[in-house]
């Protein structure tokens, strides 16, 4: 850590520095004193003294008087400093658990600064967990199945997938502190809460199912190697053998684990405390097999296998391997004759044919290190379940023998293949996380990580390698492919090699395999409890308690059941693909998070740890899916399905967490991307679609005042394209931020409760009518833009004395019209349907009265697609004058509607020409009266007009007639569009307008008045 000093500055009163600038020095000693002579002494308030505590309010230096009214919210950098050095990791993993065993204690605990090294803290914690019991159990008979050089392939390929994902977890962990957590922390501040959860729970599953396979790892040497006798069922046939021990192994492994639940339940100290044990007992078993197989060269353990022809006997079920013995100088049959022949006289004719035909021959089990059993174990030998194993170049007389012996040869319990063998292995390559979990307990994670993790996998690497080399060359084929040792007494395969004796590898890997299970379940649970902990998932969140002290107990018992259901299965072979599986998807991610992470070089992406490079993560990333689906397509599709389900959940129950994680940085480069390839141009009629900004209005508590109208966007856009919902607050942006911030709450909170999928945008104006035009300027970015504008109606303009709200609403017309947008206007948006209700009948109608780009058409159709509109049928009315042929009219709308692909009834209603009524006066007078009676009182004398304007007459008269007709056809209508005709040119004739909409829409329900943007916005080309 670097070293500072400083150095006091001495009173420089007579230094002509101190006019320099207006400079003043500032004395940071800290004498431990009050000095109340020396003024220009500033006390730091980072000391821990009571009576700077105390005099807290005169912490401002002199050269920091700029920045006083900020310091608040905005720390001195001493502060800063101070509290980075004082910040202690905790661990979230077993340690605290430990310490806490005692309410009392831990209070009167100093909390201790994390001391481990990378020896101790990483590389045997690392060792521990990759070696296992697959090493012990199945690598031998690995070799023997698919060969030296395909099991290489295998190590190979395993052991690469896991460097690759160490190389990319040490990136992830060497950028910044990271808190015990393990692989979960990492991919979910990576990658974002949905990958983190679902991620998460993956490597929950892989380590809880991996507790399972160590426990029936350890049920199989204890039932097979150590204790034989304590089997409770047994079988009197060889199938029957096969379905007893696996009832035994379901026995024995429930009991095993509820044994191993309640030492975990206890405390985790025990568990701690014999991990070195266990850790020793692996170490010791490795070295006792090098050891047997040097000593091998010149004196190679005696352990001889029968064969009978080219067949492998069970070489327990008689005493001498050969087909008589001499008692006495009398020739008698020997026990293995009386397994193949009736009891009597010495009569081949009632003997196995098999028996008769083929000699019986003893060869060396163990021939010992040698260049001919390398040569015969090269390739590979896969067998069908219950094919003999048979010897290549014994002398055989290929001859059926009786099927009631065949509990006599050593055949192969299931059917092996190179994809089978990959799944089962993959297991002992994992536990590369081990230096990640316990970063908090680390000195230096940052350090240790990635050298104790990257050593740990090239140990255990070479350790396989040498291992499939020595075994291939040490112990016979027969052997190999020998998965329980029936033809070496019943012997561990692997112990016959090992020096002193076979039992320091029985009794090492039984160890061994119960620490990794105890190890496994204090994991698991703690693992799930730090998910729950996080309520990403909410029905998780019981997990996330325990006892007082932050034992997981809820999380443990789930775990228990989830690790019955694995013992249940009662075979490794069946348990390691799955637990591969999950382990595989996790290190999937790593590697995912690492490449994402690198290529959209985010600032924060500084990893001390630099051996890394995006092609490498992407590499162990397609590895990582290649070994998935080549161990087992259809658990790796399970495992795939079981991730987006968890993935889709969270995503769907909306987690709150922003994390600073790798997708969020993804989706900005991919929206980048997006909009400026939207910039080349605008789109091409076919993708229209209304791009909606709606235009809401607040009332004085800052809550919406018509949110019908964000449910009519909602039914509209049915979660499509883009919605931007506007409002507009007066007053001073300085003065009415908070205000802002709030309003914005509220209309997304509004936005939320109406399924509104958009951004929200408030703006402060000095008036209101400003505040629309910057919405409409402003709103979206490059190509997002919306190109259509929903506002409400100014209900009650009438009655207002104040002409503010219809003169905002028509400038807002006029604005849209300018800026070529589409233009919604609702009214009666209070009558509109929630998204609750449905239609079950009804018509959508729409009068289209001039052509506007095509809008009138579209906009029912998108209604249609929503839930509440969907039972609705459509008609369109058109209107047609004395000169046009209704007839034709009506033809040519419906091909042109066919041609569209829309469904909808067409009429064609005709206008006849006729005198303006009486009515249409009554009401332009009255109009124009009310005009001259509100400029009266704004305007002066000269301006004042008194007669009738025929201009407005006709305009009445035009609307009075509309009505009446839409009216008379539409008013049982579920909706009625039609357009809205454009303001006036000149301003003075405003309130008119207004005038002549209420006359238009008047004894309708529901009104959308529509007003097109100036382009054609549906096409009947495909």
């Amino acid at each position: 850590m670097p070293h500072f000093t400083v150095v006091p500055v001495k009173d420089r009163a007579q230094s002509s520095y101190d006019s320099l600038e207006g400079i003043n020095w500032v004395d940071y000693r800290d004498t431990g004193q009050d000095n109340h002579d020396h003024q220009d002494t500033v006390n730091s308030p980072f000391l821990n003294s009571a009576h700077a505590a105390n005099k807290k309010n005169d912490f401002y230096d002199r050269n920091l008087a700029l920045f006083e009214e900020e310091l608040d919210i905005r720390p001195k950098v001493s502060s800063l400093l101070s509290r980075l050095v004082n910040y202690t990791n905790i661990t979230q993993g077993a340690k605290e658990h430990e310490e806490e065993e005692s309410a009392e204690a831990s209070r009167r605990k100093t909390p201790k600064s994390p001391n481990m090294g990378t020896l101790m803290g990483v590389y045997l914690p690392c060792l521990q967990n990759i070696f296992g019991v697959i090493l012990f159990l199945r690598l031998t008979w690995i070799v023997g199945m698919a060969g030296i050089m395909q099991s290489l392939l295998i190590v190979l390929m395993c052991c690469s997938c896991t460097m690759l994902t160490a190389i990319s977890m040490s990136a992830i962990a060497t950028n910044g502190v990271v808190p015990a957590g393990g692989a979960y922390f990492m991919i979910s501040r990576s990658l974002g809460p949905e990958f983190g959860g679902a991620v998460g729970l993956c490597f929950y599953l892989g380590t809880t199912f991996a507790s399972a396979m160590y426990i029936l790892g350890a049920i199989e040497i204890f039932l097979k190697y150590l204790v034989p006798q304590a089997a409770i069922f047994h079988g009197t046939d060889p199938l029957g053998s096969d379905s007893a021990m696996l009832n035994n192994m379901r026995v024995y492994g429930s009991i095993c684990l509820t044994l191993m639940a309640v030492v975990v339940f206890v405390g985790v100290r025990y568990v701690n405390k014999l991990a070195s044990l266990f850790l020793a007992c692996v170490i010791i078993s490795i070295v006792s097999i090098y050891a047997g197989a040097i000593k091998s060269m010149t004196h190679p353990p005696e352990f001889p296998i029968c064969m009978l022809g080219n067949r492998t006997l069970v070489r327990d079920r008689f005493d001498v391997c050969a087909k008589t013995v001499i008692q006495g100088n009398i020739t008698v049959p020997s026990q293995l004759w009386e397994r193949f022949c009736l009891p009597g006289n010495m009569s081949s004719a009632q003997c196995d044919d098999y028996f008769i035909q083929n000699n019986v021959t003893e060869i060396q089990g163990i021939p010992g290190l040698a260049c001919v059993s390398l040569l015969e174990n090269m390739w590979g030998n896969y067998l069908q379940k219950g094919e003999i194993l048979e010897k290549a170049g014994l002398q055989s007389v290929d001859t059926h023998g009786a099927l009631d012996n065949f509990g006599m040869y050593v055949s192969a319990d299931i059917a092996t293949s190179f994809t089978l063998l990959v799944g089962i292995f993959f297991p002992s390559a994992t536990g590369i996380m081990a230096g990640s979990n316990r970063s908090g307990d680390l000195r230096d994670a940052q350090k240790s990580i990635p050298v104790g993790t990257i050593l740990a996998i090239t140990t255990t690497s070479l350790v396989y390698l040498s291992s499939v080399v020595l075994f291939g060359s040490c112990i016979e084929g027969v052997v190999l492919r020998d998965k329980f040792g029936d033809a070496v007494r019943k012997n561990l395969v692997v112990g016959t090699l090992s020096w002193p004796s076979p039992w320091v590898i029985v009794i090492g890997s039984f160890f061994s395999t119960v620490g990794a299970g105890l190890q496994s379940l204090t994991g698991a649970p703690r693992l799930l409890q730090a998910i729950a902990k996080d309520n990403i998932i909410p029905f998780l969140r019981v997990f996330g308690h325990g006892k007082t002290n932050g034992e997981p107990t809820w999380a443990l018992l789930l775990t228990g059941l989830i690790a019955e259901l694995g013992i249940l299965i009662a075979s490794l072979d069946m348990v390691a693909p799955i637990l591969s599986m999950f382990f595989l998807m996790c290190y999937l991610f790593v590697n995912l998070a690492c490449a994402v992470q690198t290529l959209l070089r985010t600032p924060n992406w500084r990893p001390r740890f630099k051996y890394y490079h995006w092609a490498l993560s992407f590499l162990g990333m397609s590895m990582c899916l290649a070994l998935m689906f080549i161990s087992s397509w259809y658990y790796a599709i399970v495992a795939m399905g079981i991730a987006g389900m968890i993935y889709k959940y969270i995503e769907y129950q909306g987690a709150e967490k922003e994390w600073g994680d790798g997708i969020r940085g993804l989706s900005l480069s991919a929206a980048r991307y997006a909009l400026l390839r939207l910039e080349v141009g605008p789109p091409h009629t076919k993708n229209w679609r209304p791009q909606l900004l709606v235009l809401l209005k607040l009332d004085e508590d800052l809550h919406v005042k018509y949110p019908r109208l964000l449910t009519f966007a909602s039914q509209l856009k049915a979660g499509k394209g883009l919605t931007i919902v506007g409002s507009v607050i007066q007053g001073n942006f300085l003065d009415s931020y908070g205000e802002m911030q709030a309003a914005e709450q509220a209309i997304k909170n509004m936005m939320e409760i109406e399924r509104v999928k958009g951004f929200c945008q408030v703006v402060v104006a000095s008036k209101v009518r400003e505040g629309i035009v910057h919405l409409i300027q402003s709103c979206g970015l490059g190509g997002m833009k919306h190109n259509t504008v929903v506002m409400g109606w100014p209900y009650g303009w009438r009655q207002s004395e104040d002409p503010r709200a219809w003169k905002t609403f028509i400038n807002t017309v006029r604005c849209t019209t300018a800026a070529h947008l589409a233009l919604m206007v609702p009214k009666n948006v209070s009558f509109y349907p929630s998204n609750h209700e449905r239609f079950t009948d009804g018509n959508i109608d729409v009068w289209w009265i001039v052509h506007d780009g095509g809008m009138l058409m579209l906009l029912p159709f998108l209604l249609k697609q929503h839930k509440v509109w969907r039972k609705c049928k459509m008609r369109i009315f058109t209107v047609a004058q004395m000169d046009d042929n209704s007839i034709q009219m009506k033809k040519d709308l419906a091909t042109f509607l066919y041609q569209l692909r829309i469904e909808a009834e067409v009429e064609v209603v005709e206008m006849h020409d006729s005198d303006i009524s009486a009515y249409t006066y009554e009401r332009t007078l009255m109009m124009e009266q009310r005009s001259q009676m509100l400029r009266q009182m704004r305007l002066s004398s000269a301006e004042r007009q008194r007669e009738v304007d025929q201009s407005n007459v006709r305009r009445m008269h035009t609307a009075v007639k509309l009505n009446e007709v839409i009216v008379n056809r539409s008013h049982d209508a579920r909706l009625v569009l039609l357009n809205m005709p454009g303001p006036p040119r000149n301003a003075d004739g405003d309130e008119n307008y207004m005038e002549f909409l209420e006359v238009l829409t008047e004894g309708l329900e529901r009104v959308l008045l529509v007003r097109g943007g100036g382009r054609e916005v549906i096409t009947i080309y495909s």
